[in-house]
């Protein structure tokens, strides 16, 4: 683990915001603080950090009150209710001042030890960004796992977005890349396709999946079902493709059919025949219909969220 800490030239002229999305995370955000300020002297740039308080029902705000009272570097804001991480990552975004600017969880899933080589990486000006991706899923249901490769590989088949499988918000970007990201002021957000639709020279760095430091996830199975078909509708149409598709194959099935059935008729002079085949075919155009309409209406939804122009989140305290 150690490998990856170099002892690279101190200069602290620079700032390094670290935006830090937070939902009842009252367990993890001081060993979180802790750990990043052992790293301090190896950065090349002085941390400000920005906590987004999600909205919490825990001691979450109480505790990132008394941090941003002892370190002037520790800034937060706090939701009027949950948003969902999407939008904290947004609100981060917007209140980092840094040259560079980096994404991370309070959970320590995102190994803190590569920080200093990211920053380094970056500030080089090789690259634009330094992201982080998980070369395994180790400890994680075998499902869920299954699950998640197969959304990564579909999108990358259906979209012209590409994203990198197992690839984390964990990154640092320069300016620039966040100014264009901030640029994207989408209410129906997914940063993972965000961060690769921009653009700019981007260098993944593997990992090895490690369980949480302390707490427990708020993402459930559904949650993270519902954020895959938010990417694939911000990121693709293919799913109108195929409806098109099937309503041209059902149409020409329907030609068909009704070719088969006058012949018969005229043929066999008994036009009564064939009802159970009748109601299947009848089932059949319905359920294509019906599942036509569902696609159909999660884009027109997204359509209509946005036109609402509502705000991504809502500011209750903030310092």
């Amino acid at each position: 683990m150690t490998e990856h800490i170099r002892n690279y030239p101190i200069e602290k002229s620079e700032i390094l915001s670290l935006v830090v999305p937070v939902h009842n995370e009252e367990e993890t955000i001081q060993i979180f603080y802790d750990t990043l300020s052992a790293l301090k002297d190896k950065l090349t740039a002085t941390i400000h950090y920005h906590f987004i308080d999600d909205g919490s029902t825990d001691n979450t705000l109480s505790i990132l009150r008394e941090l941003s009272n002892n370190d002037k570097n520790v800034h937060y804001i706090s939701f009027s209710r949950n948003f969902g991480k999407e939008a904290g990552l947004y609100a981060g975004l917007q209140q980092t001042t840094g040259q560079y600017v980096a994404v991370m969880d309070v959970d320590l899933q995102d190994p803190p030890e590569l920080l200093p080589e990211m920053l380094h990486d970056v500030q080089s000006g090789e690259y634009d960004a330094v992201g982080t991706r998980r070369a395994d899923r180790a400890g994680e249901a075998k499902i869920r796992s299954w699950f998640s490769s197969q959304f990564y590989v579909s999108m990358n088949k259906i979209s012209e977005t590409h994203l990198v499988d197992g690839a984390r918000d964990y990154r640092v970007m320069t300016r620039q890349m966040v100014n264009a990201i901030l640029s994207m002021s989408e209410n129906q957000r997914f940063s993972k396709g965000i961060f690769s639709w921009v653009g700019f020279k981007t260098k993944y760095i593997p990992f090895e999946n490690r369980a949480r430091v302390a707490g427990n996830t708020s993402w459930s199975f559904w949650s993270l079902s519902k954020y895959a078909i938010e990417g694939i509708v911000s990121f693709s149409t293919f799913p109108l493709t195929v409806i098109t598709g099937l309503g041209f194959v059902s149409f020409g099935i329907s030609l068909l059919s009704a070719v088969f059935i006058v012949i018969r008729a005229l043929a066999y002079h008994n036009s009564a025949a064939g009802w159970p085949s009748l109601v299947t075919i009848i089932l059949f155009i319905g359920g294509i219909q019906l599942l036509s309409l569902g696609v159909i209406g999660r884009y027109v939804a997204a359509i209509f969220l946005e036109s609402k122009h509502r705000p991504i989140y809502i500011t209750r305290e903030e310092k």
